[in-house]
């Protein structure tokens, strides 16, 4: 029996049998409940609480639990919502057509895995490689800057808009934007979402790489918009079959992923790069680039290609980055850039959507990136990160050879695998989870028919390398249960 059914289970007993107390009379003590009905002091207060929500009991910390008193708050009968399906639905000249917004290729990433269960699915960094001691002390130091808690100015504070601006820019900065065209954002998936709803009305189709992060799918589903794929290889977004889909579709934006892609980990080829952004801006249309990994590169990366926007006098590029994935889920401060008419329809979506981040973010932003911690973080990031990516990908080889890998990105937080033809995706994920290691379904990276079952392995949310071993092995016992026969293969595991 699980945690979640013994705390029903306990709330309805006490439920039937709170009666026998008088109105403030005090039921028994948590641990004369443990010992009646065998549950763990867990699943007592759990169901206490539970019960203590309802207006059943009332508890007093230190003194226990009693019956309520008569007059207390009524469970209310529950109403018909039954005509929310209509007005939730598009309404045309046919009828209501149901719609949905679909978060879980999201919540995948974002839904904490019971206890015990190691995070191959994670999206952020471990808490042991996030700077939480620099962090804390730029709160601190923020918290005591004039004006701190004073509204800041809608498009950012100017100091680090520069900061963004220059980073984008790079070394030379002659071609990239300057402060004047960023914008502060409450993270990259603000900036995501600021940036489809300006460059894209609902039914227009967005041009995206196949596969691709799923958060932008659901963004662009949201909005109403129609993803259609146009596939990448090791070399990142092929530009012949994007400019067929700009032909096929008459679409406006392109949403890619240039260096370190996500899933694949590919980085856009030298060659390829100007030649993405002639496509685009010959036939009129937006390249949203999504630069996410640019500060999560390892420690064998080599020198980085510039971003697409620092060479892009037409302001065909709309740019995006954000702190969180190199800091902290918590540190929600991105930055959009972009030049031309575009800056001023996503300044509007932006400041109708957010008004403004938080000033106290913003200045908590500034003090870290402009401390002596920060390039000591990224370095010690970049060589937390390599280890973790070759062990990862030496015990999959070893333990779970069935499962092949594409080549090990210098850069990002996973890697990308296929599982051999025939496998049923649910049931692999769900066997992992009950093996006790959470990993990621590639179905939710492709907006059309997938071409094979695949899965991303996370290793920045892991505590180690030892952790990582761990991990494969369970992982291996959920592939010996799901996988098609005689498809597993791998080392023994030692006695």
């Amino acid at each position: 029996m699980t945690e979640r059914s013994s705390v029903a289970e306990l709330a309805g007993i006490l439920r039937g049998e709170v009666d026998r107390y008088s109105p403030g009379e005090r039921l028994p003590s948590s641990r004369a409940l443990v010992e009646r009905y065998r549950v763990s002091p867990v699943t007592v207060s759990r169901a206490l609480a539970q019960l203590a929500a309802e207006g059943v009991v009332v508890t007093r910390p230190g003194a226990g639990a009693y019956r309520a008193e008569p007059g207390g708050p009524a469970t209310p009968a529950p109403g018909d919502t039954s005509w929310q399906e209509v007005a939730l639905s598009a309404q045309t000249a046919a009828g209501p057509v149901p719609r949905s917004v679909d978060a879980s290729g999201v919540l995948v990433t974002l839904a904490e895995p019971p206890p015990g269960v190691i995070e191959f699915n994670g999206g952020y960094l471990h808490p042991s490689l996030q700077p939480e001691r620099a962090l804390a002390a730029a709160l601190a130091r923020a918290g005591r800057r004039p004006g701190a808690w004073n509204r800041p100015p809608t498009d950012g504070l100017p100091e680090l808009r520069a900061w963004f601006a220059r980073q984008i820019a790079g070394p030379g900065g002659e071609g990239g934007p300057t402060g004047a065209d960023v914008l502060i954002t409450a993270g990259g998936q603000s900036a995501l979402t600021t940036a489809l709803r300006a460059l894209a009305p609902p039914g227009a189709p967005v041009l995206v790489e196949s596969p691709t992060y799923p958060g932008m799918l659901a963004v662009a589903r949201a909005a109403g918009q129609r993803p259609v794929p146009v596939p990448v290889d090791a070399d990142g977004l092929r530009p012949e079959l994007l400019a067929a889909a700009l032909r096929a579709t008459g679409a406006r934006v392109l949403v890619c992923q240039p260096l370190f892609q996500n899933p694949t980990g590919a980085v856009l080829a030298r060659e390829r790069r100007r030649e993405v952004v002639r496509i685009a801006r010959e036939a009129g249309a937006f390249v949203v680039e999504d630069d996410f990994a640019r500060s999560l590169a390892h420690e064998d990366a080599g020198a980085l290609p510039p971003p697409l926007a620092a060479d892009d006098p037409d302001g065909v590029v709309v740019h995006l980055r954000s702190l969180t994935k190199i800091t902290s889920p918590s540190l929600r401060v991105g930055a959009l850039a972009a030049r031309g008419p575009v800056l001023e329809r996503l300044r509007a979506i932006h400041v109708v959507d957010q008004f403004f981040v938080p000033r106290p973010l913003q200045e908590a932003a500034l003090e870290l990136v402009g401390s002596p911690a920060w390039p000591r973080h990224l370095r010690s990031v970049a060589a937390a990160l390599r280890p973790r990516r070759d062990h990862l990908a030496a015990e999959l080889r070893r333990q779970v050879p069935a499962l092949a890998q594409t080549a090990a990105p210098r850069g990002g937080f996973h890697l990308w695998v296929r599982a051999p033809e025939g496998t049923d995706e649910a049931a692999l994920t769900g066997a992992a989870l009950r093996a006790g290691v959470a990993v990621t379904p590639g179905r939710p990276y492709f907006c059309a028919e997938p071409p094979a079952v695949h899965l991303r392995l996370g290793f920045a949310a892991t505590a180690g390398t030892a952790e990582i071993t761990e991990g494969v092995r369970r992982l291996r016992t959920a592939c010996a249960q799901a996988l098609p026969h005689g498809a597993g293969g791998g080392e023994p595991e030692p006695r």
